[in-house]
């Protein structure tokens, strides 16, 4: 990307936007464009389109999207399908119509089939049964994945889609009900050590593993994937390494200072067994995760300390 390049990104307030935004500024690049949601609906097509026929921006980051956890994403199932489908629909075909030299889709590990071989290959896609609680999120995903694949066959645009890992960082969502596991588990920790509660309960085994992603090393690799990857398949970005739920909420009490036990909710959904990706092509590339989790936990402790306290 040139440094005078005029850069959308869509969701630059969430975490993985602001992320990218911070990024950006860093590598010098001053020609950013950005709009809240309440200055530009991306669910609504009208806007979308006299926004990309104003602005015309040269490279576009699609981080913007409806998100939650597990109970996010089973309560509200037709939002979460209907609005992401309107937000990709809505960005992809306008940076199509102005001549955007190159958009960047960002995905979800959620794509992949719940069943699938571990670690997670590109490959995978679409072969296999989704988890079920997240169905509907993981539809709108491989969606826009397909319908970047589908821009670029038909019109030979430079479309690209990137699969994160979970994530977790700066400006992260916290809500009780609608967050994901990692700050979820930092905000169940702190608030059970003010309290001085004497446990905190897990839902579920504590056994499913995962792989978490500081959301700046996640910055990092969409931008020198702009710069460096041109693919029509999809690329995975994580750190390929993963631990269980059960390890996380240990390392969690740890670095929040709780003293009190630890209980697990059997009763409650697990989610998929395992989701480690594969990340052999990134590494091939020479890049590699930066922030490490109990440092990147730490830091995103500070943040919701910041934030919310």
């Amino acid at each position: 990307m040139e440094k005078n390049a005029k850069i959308y990104i869509a969701g630059h307030r969430g975490m993985v936007g602001s992320a990218i935004q911070r990024k950006l500024e860093a590598s010098g690049f001053g020609n950013i464009v950005t709009r809240t949601s309440k200055e530009l609906d991306l669910r609504d097509q009208k806007a979308v389109t006299d926004f990309f026929a104003e602005e015309k921006p040269d490279y576009v980051f699609l981080a913007a999207a409806k998100v939650g956890g597990i109970v996010a994403n089973n309560t509200y199932r037709a939002d979460f399908l209907y609005e992401n489908l309107c937000i990709q629909n809505n960005v992809i075909h306008n940076a199509y119509v102005q001549g955007v030299k190159k958009l960047m889709f960002l995905g979800s590990s959620c794509i992949y089939p719940k069943l699938a071989p571990q670690p997670l290959k590109e490959e995978y896609l679409l072969t296999g049964l989704l988890e079920e609680t997240n169905e509907p999120y993981a539809i709108a995903k491989i969606a826009g994945i397909k319908l970047c694949e589908a821009y670029r066959s038909q019109y030979n645009c430079n479309f690209i889609s990137v699969m994160p890992t979970n994530l977790y960082g700066y400006n992260d969502n916290y809500h009780p009900q609608n967050s994901h596991v990692l700050p979820a588990l930092i905000r169940r920790f702190h608030e059970a050590k003010i309290n001085a509660d004497e446990k905190v309960t897990i839902w579920g085994s504590g056994t499913p593993l995962r792989e978490f992603l500081f959301a700046d090393d996640l910055a990092s690799a969409c931008c020198f994937l702009m710069d460096n990857y041109n693919e029509t398949e999809l690329i995975n970005i994580g750190t390929g390494e993963d631990l269980s739920i059960k390890d996380l909420a240990i390392l969690i009490k740890e670095i929040t200072g709780f003293e009190g036990g630890l209980e697990f909710d059997k009763t409650k959904p697990d989610g998929t067994p395992r989701k480690l990706m594969d990340v052999s092509k990134l590494h091939q590339m020479n890049w590699r995760h930066q922030v490490e989790l109990k440092d990147g936990i730490a830091l995103a402790y500070q943040d919701f300390l910041t934030r919310y306290i």
